[in-house]
């Protein structure tokens, strides 16, 4: 079974009075086995966005099936799309977006709180997480208080709280500096601090994206082509920036 399937998924954007705009996703496929780190990668306007915010059921296609943990996401909707998304999906952003007034303790709590776990079962699970990303003696601190790098770490351990069998990561290195999106690339690509939760990560960095298993590159909304990292990460980074390249030509 793999985290996540995508089949012929299709995106249409409007005008205000339904005139046809813009096709954003044009019927892409694809699947995320489990445990699999995947970055995905186009230039501005690819439909990378868009694949990310369907991919996390924040956005519905107009066509074609989501299937998260060999279920069909469409099918959910109301109060079962948000605890089947709170369950099985984690979402990281760019800018952390964690709440300015909550510690980091109490930022990676929250969700197992809208969870209605147990007190001790978030104490333990909070402590569980700080201590694989290495920021378990900053817990008690405001997000303005820590380094970016440690930000975007209690992010990653918020969205793996509840356990989900899906990370997505929106540009998480974007904000950072080069040691710090080197690091949480290392942390992801190890797999220790996520728990074997597939990644889906959205980048246009080639450095972040050959940290990945995998890179899918988007072009006008279709799937331009896609590269498996072939052992050494160093030949990975130059065969990414070929096929950057190679799009940015107009070519296959």
């Amino acid at each position: 079974m793999s985290a996540l399937e995508l089949r012929d998924v299709s995106r249409i954007f409007t005008t205000r009075n339904g005139a046809f705009a813009r096709r954003a996703l044009d019927r892409v496929s694809f699947d995320i086995p489990n445990g699999e780190f995947a970055a995905v990668m186009g230039p501005s306007g690819a439909g990378k966005t868009t694949l990310l915010n369907i991919a996390a059921l924040v956005d519905m296609p107009d066509s074609g099936s989501v299937i998260v943990d060999g279920d069909d996401a469409l099918k959910l909707s109301g109060d079962e799309l948000a605890a089947f998304r709170r369950r099985k999906i984690g979402f990281v952003f760019q800018d952390s977006s964690l709440i300015d007034a909550m510690t980091l303790e109490e930022n990676i709590a929250l969700p197992l709180a809208f969870d209605r776990a147990r007190p001790k079962a978030i104490r333990e699970r909070v402590s569980e997480l700080s201590e694989a990303l290495g920021i378990a003696d900053v817990l008690g601190r405001y997000p303005c208080d820590v380094s970016g790098g440690q930000r975007q770490r209690a992010a990653s351990a918020r969205a793996l709280a509840c356990k989900p069998g899906l990370l997505l990561a929106d540009e998480p290195t974007g904000a950072l500096d080069s040691k710090s999106g080197r690091d949480l690339m290392e942390l992801y690509a190890s797999g220790k601090s996520t728990e074997g939760s597939s990644i889906l990560m959205v980048t246009h960095d080639p450095f972040a994206a050959s940290w990945a298993d995998r890179v899918l590159f988007l072009r006008d909304g279709r799937l331009f082509t896609e590269l498996r990292k072939p052992g050494e990460r160093r030949d990975f980074f130059d065969r990414i920036i070929e096929v950057q390249a190679a799009m940015e030509g107009g070519t296959r």
